[in-house]
C-alpha cells in the first residue's frame, strides 16, 4: 500500500471511522519493482495533499526500514491490521484451498468490528485464468470481499489498472455491487490517475453512506483533487 491509499484511509479515519487493513501479503518478488517507486516523496504536489504523512514515509524510507510493520504505526494510520502471509509456494491445489480459507477465517475475526476494512492485493479481483493458481494470492475474491460486509464495515477494495478502459472496471465493480451479498449497498470509485493509474473501489455500508461520501468530497475540495478523479456509481 502506497502514501496514496494512506492518505485515502488517513481521510476517512479523521472523521472518525475505525479502520482494518488486510496487506495480502504474498511473498517477496525481488524480479519485480513492486515498492520501488518513491520518488513521488520528494514531489511538492504530494507533500500539499498530507505534510504528515509524507514526512512519515520519507522517514521510513530514509531510515531504509522498508517493512510493513514500519507502517504499523499510530503517526501513519490508526488502524487494525492483519499481515499473515498468503504464501501458496510449493502448495498443491487443495493444500491452497485450504491454506486460504484458514487465512482469510482469522483475517475476518482479526478485522472484525471495524467501520472500514481496506483490502490491498497486488492486482484487485480474481481473474478467472488465475483461479485456482499460485497466481490467485495475488487477487482478493468477491466472496471473501463478501464476507467482510457481512461482518458491518464499508469494504475498499485496491483494482490495479490493466489494458482497460475505465469503463471495463467500472462494470465490473457494478456487477459485483449487484450481488445479493451486497443487497442495499452503494457503490464509488477513485481512480489515481497522477502516475501509474489504479482504482480504489468502494462497497459502501447504508449505515456509512453519509459520512463516507461527505469525507470524499472534502478530500477532492483539497489538493487531491489533482490526483484522483471520482467515479460516483
Amino acid at each position: 500500500m502506497g502514501g496514496v491509499a494512506l492518505g485515502l484511509l488517513r481521510a476517512l479515519n479523521s472523521a472518525g471511522l475505525t479502520i482494518g487493513v488486510n496487506w495480502y501479503l504474498i511473498p517477496n518478488e525481488s524480479h519485480n519493482d513492486d515498492g520501488c517507486h518513491t520518488a513521488y516523496l520528494n514531489n511538492e504536489q504530494y507533500q500539499a495533499c498530507d505534510k504528515q504523512l509524507w514526512s512519515e514515509l520519507k522517514r521510513i524510507v530514509g531510515s531504509k526500514q522498508r517493512k510493513i510493520s514500519a507502517l504499523e504505526n499510530g503517526d501513519i494510520l490508526q488502524a487494525t491490521y492483519y499481515s499473515k502471509l498468503l504464501d501458496f509456494s510449493g502448495k498443491t491445489k487443495a493444500e491452497r484451498t485450504n491454506l486460504r480459507s484458514e487465512w482469510h477465517k482469522e483475517a475476518t475475526v482479526v478485522l472484525n468490528n471495524t467501520d472500514i476494512l481496506f483490502v490491498d492485493s497486488d492486482n484487485g479481483l480474481i481473474v478467472p485464468s488465475t483461479e485456482g493458481t499460485v497466481k490467485a494470492s495475488k487477487y482478493v475474491e468477491p466472496q471473501e470481499l463478501a464476507d467482510y460486509y457481512s461482518q458491518g464495515p464499508s469494504v475498499i477494495y485496491y483494482q490495479h489498472k490493466a489494458r482497460r478502459n475505465d469503463t471495463f472496471y467500472i462494470e465490473q465493480h457494478k456487477r459485483l455491487l449487484s450481488c445479493p451479498a451486497f443487497d442495499g449497498t452503494t457503490g464509488l470509485g477513485l481512480k489515481f490517475v497522477t502516475t501509474s493509474q489504479r482504482y480504489y473501489f468502494f462497497i459502501i455500508h447504508p449505515k456509512h453512506k453519509d459520512i463516507i461520501n461527505e469525507q470524499i468530497q472534502q478530500m477532492m475540495n483539497t489538493s487531491w483533487k489533482d490526483h484522483f478523479c471520482l467515479f460516483p456509481l
